[in-house]
């Protein structure tokens, strides 16, 4: 089989591509002899304001209709009544402190849609149960309460 000139580039090119210059590119540290500024004060001063949101809802299992045929229940000796199963799903999202004097988060609907149970985690660990003050589907956003 023979080689033509296309396959014997390919592989230079991937190479010099992999380790030229241009594969390192990044924000310059200066401009014009001027230092960039840095958004790591910033960071360090809002990170604390960002918490972690677990929540906790029961679903209940839909029956398979054939459950529900006398005959069916009749041939399988199954029980007349069968009590409804349940099942916890767990979802997790994020959210923003906006007001640590009365304890309001900020966080998607998403989140805490159809929520048992809401459970904030602090930077520092701890961890606080919330309650839905509000929320608005359609822009995906919802406020929720922890103690303050």
């Amino acid at each position: 089989m023979k080689c033509t000139p296309h396959k014997k580039i390919i592989p230079f090119i991937m190479f010099w591509l992999l380790f030229s210059e241009m594969s390192f590119a990044g924000l310059p540290v200066y401009v014009d002899g001027q230092a960039l500024p840095s958004l790591a004060p910033m960071l360090e001063r809002s990170m604390p304001a960002v918490v972690n949101i677990s929540t906790t809802k029961n679903v209940q299992l839909r029956e398979n209709p054939l459950l529900r045929d006398p005959f069916f229940r009749h041939f399988f000796q199954l029980p007349k009544q069968q009590r409804q199963q349940q099942q916890k799903k767990n979802s997790l999202g994020s959210g923003v402190i906006i007001d640590s004097q009365q304890g309001y988060v900020l966080t998607n609907h998403h989140v805490i849609d159809k929520a048992d149970k809401i459970m904030v985690t602090l930077r520092d660990g701890r961890q606080l149960d919330a309650i839905l003050l509000g929320a608005d589907p359609e822009a995906d956003v919802a406020v929720i309460q922890i103690s303050a």
